[in-house]
């Protein structure tokens, strides 16, 4: 009788574990992606995209398996937002505004000009100033969910005559990504060109253009801009682009909880990581500019509030759709909450 007992134990123990070890089998949860980005390998910032992917990857155990696109090797850059809510890819890893062409307040998440003066202070509006639930509606009428953003910090200009001041801008020939930006530098009395970027080198070199918006002092350096103009701006102050991680939103909704907050939370270090590693990279290439005589001029507080004040005149005229308004809103409410607007 108790031999029976113990071979019924036995097997029922046996029995028992191959449940539980196959409940855990069927209960590990996998979530596979395909995201497209726009940077290279190569660059800095499709490093630090590779490293994100990493992360996440590491610290799902391998539940997150991700298939990247580099260089918009599916879609062109512009079309990246639409293949992710078509479902063509998961998840864009791109910018907004590259989507102000389905609405402008897609220019207010993309690069909102003239606003901010560190990535900080922008990250923090996202996170801390309700940027997330603002930007959220937009996302979500497309059917896209934004996962965060990874901000590289303020750009530079380039040019071949002075830019010290506000005043150096009048009538300065210069190359202008279309949109706000044009809005703004007009009301200072400059004259953008709106150009493609392959033609900036010639542009500059045949004076067709006195200078040029194109990246930050790091990358504008790599480019070889200042082999040509000899004069910038630094630190920047004009233009902040937020690169963004955005998902289908179908997608996003039927991934078990603990990836999406690994995916959010790896994406706060990815934000922190790009503003450090660039403001080296910025501060490194700014010793070796002086060095070549580059001149650099760093704008004082009220210059650079001239700027500020030609912008936020011009957000109200760039704003036509409610969900730009409701934006350019929020943003002006953090800006004063910041002390930055009066």
């Amino acid at each position: 009788m108790l031999s029976t007992i113990k071979k019924s134990l036995l097997v029922g123990g046996v029995t028992m574990a191959a449940v539980v070890l196959a409940a855990g089998i069927s209960s590990a949860e996998t979530t596979k992606l395909r995201i497209q980005t726009h940077f290279s390998p190569e660059q800095l910032s499709g490093k630090l995209a590779a490293e994100y992917i990493d992360n996440i990857q590491k610290m799902s155990g391998g539940e997150i398996e991700v298939e990247m696109f580099y260089s918009s090797s599916v879609t062109k850059s512009v079309e990246s937002f639409d293949a992710a809510a078509t479902g063509i890819i998961d998840c864009d890893m791109t910018g907004g505004a590259y989507q102000t062409g389905k609405n402008p307040a897609f220019q207010f998440v993309g690069d909102i000009m003239g606003g901010y003066d560190t990535p900080y202070q922008q990250l923090s509006w996202l996170y801390y100033g309700g940027g997330m639930e603002a930007a959220q509606q937009l996302y979500n009428k497309f059917d896209m969910e934004l996962i965060g953003w990874w901000v590289p910090g303020p750009e530079s200009l380039a040019s071949t005559k002075p830019v010290r001041n506000p005043d150096d801008f009048k009538d300065w020939k210069f190359r202008s990504p279309p949109g706000l930006e044009t809005k703004i530098f007009e009301k200072l009395g400059a004259k953008p060109i709106v150009m493609d970027f392959t033609e900036v080198f010639t542009a500059l070199e045949s004076g067709i253009i006195d200078g040029a918006d194109a990246a930050n002092l790091a990358n504008n350096e790599g480019m070889g801009l200042y082999d040509i103009a000899k004069h910038t701006n630094y630190p920047g102050f004009h233009s902040m682009p937020s690169d963004h991680l955005a998902c289908n939103k179908t997608v996003w909704d039927g991934m078990p909880e603990k990836h999406r907050t690994i995916m959010k939370v790896a994406m706060e270090s990815l934000a922190l990581r790009t503003a450090m590693l660039n403001e080296v990279r910025n501060t490194e290439a700014a010793a070796r500019l002086k060095e070549k005589g580059v001149s650099l001029y760093a704008w004082s507080a009220e210059d650079k509030q001239k700027f500020r004040e030609a912008a936020l005149a011009a957000w109200p005229e760039f704003a036509t759709t409610p969900e730009a308004k409701a934006l350019v809103e929020s943003h002006t409410a953090f800006l004063k909450q910041l002390g930055v607007v009066k």
